[in-house]
């Protein structure tokens, strides 16, 4: 995959306290990687400090793949 992929990987399996290996972008934060809404909350927030990039709760809530994620991040640092 691409770096913003790999770090997002990087951050998710950090603070879920899972193998990177076990995300995909069809992996599903709260059935696949096992999150729940205040993990998705610290997610969101950590991608934000990490990528420099601005992810709006209503949109954050949105978030159930991180395909979902990514799709938005990659539209916001064009």
């Amino acid at each position: 995959m691409d770096e913003l992929f790999n770090k997002m990987q990087k951050l998710i399996a950090e603070k879920l306290e899972i193998d990177e290996s076990k995300i995909t972008l069809d992996s599903s934060f709260r059935q696949d990687l096992g999150a729940d809404s205040l993990d998705t909350y610290e997610l969101v927030y950590a991608i934000e400090e990490e990528l420099g990039v601005s992810v709006p709760d209503d949109k954050a809530n949105e978030f159930e793949t991180v395909r979902d994620a990514y799709d938005f991040i990659k539209s916001q640092s064009k």
